[in-house]
């Protein structure tokens, strides 16, 4: 645009004007449509500097569009005409006139949105003093005569947009108008929710309109000697086109244009003269506060603390798993969006959550995790020493089905060696340091481990001797309390046969303490000469060892024990016969350790004998004195019915 004007020589020509107007036309738009609060002061100078005298038709009409478009930003736009009707105030009126005749065109058409937009307008150009107060309550008036559901509605937005300056201006009609919302609201004839909002207008008056002040203070630009008011104005007013400038919205060859445009640079000059001079004063403070701003900015260093990034990062890993069909399809799209190695860490925890947040176990997000493990060992370390430690430590946290998943998707990347098995360093299974998630989460996982891989291969891979360290908490073997309890567990959940190593570690040294208590009790007797307590010393320690081997689950339970429970593999009976060696020894030494306790209880208790022989006396005593009573009952019971049927007879 700028070099076409350059280009024609004749400046007075039709052909630069209409480059001229459409440059206007544009600026004007562009200016209305960037003004804000913050920038609205640094607007206007630049509003002045375009021909407000030849463009005021296209400045009022960029206005009343951007305002029908966007009613938030009406002060805004007040504000704005509200500077430029202190120096020119024939725009100001041609704004207020156009507004009027929509307004009335609006009533007369039944538009409510279009009513209630430019009544908003006119309602803020009252409160910058642009507009008299004729007009707001003539409005009011000719809303409220027939009051509707619509008009009394728009009645109310527009007492809240400019009642805390009409309460100023007009105190006593602005009374009466609120006068006739109480008839209305008394009188009932409209809708339940418009007398609502009558009621939360009075509540509003009651406040002083506090919520809905005339004038914010970044709209405040003007002071009231230099504020120029339309009074004259009505609504009984019929404006024509003239009136209305219609002319000015629409390119015009204007005969003396370089004359008008001199005589507009030197009414620029008359408003902008100051502020330029006082432009170029503070240009140069700014540049010089400019350079040591540079110097110091290297220094700043801006901290995002919102996770706004991360946020995004999780919603467009999440998208790309919804919207793949498989595992591999998704693997590559991650790949090929370009995920940093920093973010890799929350790539795993999405997989993890998004694993977890599904109604069953979906194989998708552990077949994912896998092809990441294998390509990348960053993932690999991340899943091992990030992921499933804190998984693990706070899976209490997750409901039973989020548990299940989290579990089997740990079981599917351990059995397809995604990563390595010495993340079972982290179970310590026992009593004190697991609690009843840690230990569904333990079974869900085995159980999982062994249907897999059966029970044989996972027996060997727990018994690798280059793997025990990382077992040893798992299968702990350093206390005898501990080795029951991970004993019982794998038992009761039908993994019996991952205990048999325990079991041996177990009897190995019970036969040691046994052999150390026989040879302390014999050392007594040789001192003491006494059979009688080594006797009894034998009997409380083979007590108390066979008190310990009760509390450990037998190893032979056809249901739970170490049979394992595959599906459609192998039998309980098959699974015998083929382990008879193995399980033949410890049945065999399960009937001498209950013969044994049989003896021991007789030994110990041998007066229990002699109470049950008496009970039993007792019994057979009472039982025969019954029988006898009952006889003479009988017997007692047959003479006096014969005595009965004598005197009958004697009687007859």
């Amino acid at each position: 645009m700028r070099l076409l004007e350059r280009a024609i020589k004749d400046k007075s020509s039709e052909e630069f004007q209409r480059l001229t107007w459409d440059a206007l036309k544009k600026s004007l738009n562009g200016l209305v449509n960037k003004v804000s609060p913050l920038n609205i002061a640094k607007i206007i100078p630049e509003v002045f500097s375009e021909n407000l005298v030849r463009g005021r038709g296209l400045l009022c009409r960029s206005l009343m569009k951007s305002q029908a478009t966007s009613p938030n930003f009406t002060p805004i736009y007040a504000g704005l005409i509200s500077v430029i009707n202190t120096k020119m105030p024939e725009a100001g009126e041609l704004l207020c006139k156009r507004l009027i005749s929509q307004w009335k065109k609006a009533y007369m058409r039944n538009q409510k949105t279009l009513l209630i937009s430019t009544t908003k307008f006119l309602a803020h150009l009252v409160n910058q003093y642009v507009c008299g107060t004729v007009i707001p309550l003539s409005i009011l008036l000719l809303l409220l005569d027939r009051p509707t559901d619509d008009s009394v509605e728009v009645a109310v937005e527009f007492v809240k947009e400019c009642g805390q300056r009409l309460s100023e201006l007009c105190p006593k009609p602005f009374t009466r108008i609120f006068g006739v919302f109480r008839s209305i609201l008394q009188e009932g004839m409209i809708d339940k929710r418009v007398q609502y909002m009558i009621e939360n207008l009075f509540v509003i008056r009651k406040n002083q309109f506090a919520e809905h002040p005339a004038i914010v203070k970044a709209l405040d630009l003007i002071e009231e000697k230099d504020q120029i008011t339309h009074d004259d104005l009505t609504l009984d007013d019929d404006y024509t086109d003239e009136e209305l400038g219609e002319s000015l919205n629409i390119f015009q060859l204007d005969p003396d244009f370089l004359e008008n445009e001199k005589r507009y640079e030197a009414i620029k000059k008359e408003i902008l003269g100051d502020s330029e001079e006082s432009d170029s004063d503070s240009s140069e403070e700014e540049g010089e506060g400019a350079e040591e701003a540079e110097e110091n900015k290297e220094k700043v260093l801006i901290e995002d603390k919102t996770d706004l990034e991360t946020t995004n990062l999780k919603r467009k890993i999440y998208l790309t798993i919804m919207s793949s069909l498989d595992f591999e399809e998704c693997a590559h799209k991650l790949m090929k969006s370009g995920i940093k190695e920093e973010d890799e860490v929350d790539l795993c925890k999405m997989i993890v959550d998004c694993c977890a947040q599904e109604k069953t176990f979906r194989r998708f997000y552990a077949l994912l995790a896998q092809r990441f493990a294998l390509l990348k060992p960053a993932v690999r370390d991340i899943l091992a020493e990030t992921c499933f430690p804190e998984q693990y430590e706070g899976i209490h946290m997750l409901e039973t089905n989020k548990l299940r998943n989290v579990s089997m998707f740990f079981s599917h990347l351990l059995h397809t060696d995604a990563i390595p098995w010495t993340v079972l360093e982290h179970i310590k299974l026992n009593e004190d340091d697991t609690n009843s998630s840690k230990r569904i989460f333990i079974k869900f996982m085995f159980k999982e481990l062994a249907e897999f891989l059966g029970l044989k291969k996972l027996n060997e891979r727990l018994q690798d001797p280059d793997m025990t360290q990382y077992f040893q908490y798992l299968l702990p073997k350093d206390n005898p309390k501990h080795t029951r309890f991970a004993i019982n567990f794998f038992t009761a959940i039908g993994l019996g046969g991952l205990t048999v190593e325990l079991r041996n570690h177990l009897s190995q040294k019970s036969t040691k303490k046994k052999t150390t208590s026989s040879s302390s009790s014999s050392t007594l007797s040789s001192s003491s000469n006494t059979s009688d307590s080594s006797s009894s010393s034998d009997s409380d320690s083979d007590s108390a060892e066979k008190v310990k081997e009760r509390n450990v689950l037998p190893l032979t339970n056809v249901n739970s024990g170490i049979a394992p429970a595959w599906s459609n593999k192998a039998t309980t009976s098959q699974w015998l016969q083929n382990n008879a060696k193995e399980a033949l020894p410890i049945q065999e030494s399960n009937q001498k350790t209950n013969q044994e306790q049989d003896r021991a209880r007789d030994k110990r208790y041998p007066e229990r004998d002699i109470r049950d022989t008496k009970d039993a006396r007792d019994t057979r005593d009472s039982r025969d004195n019954r029988d006898t009573r009952n006889t003479r009952d009988s017997r007692d019971t047959r003479e006096s019915r014969e005595t009965r049927e004598v005197r009958d007879t004697r009687d007859t």
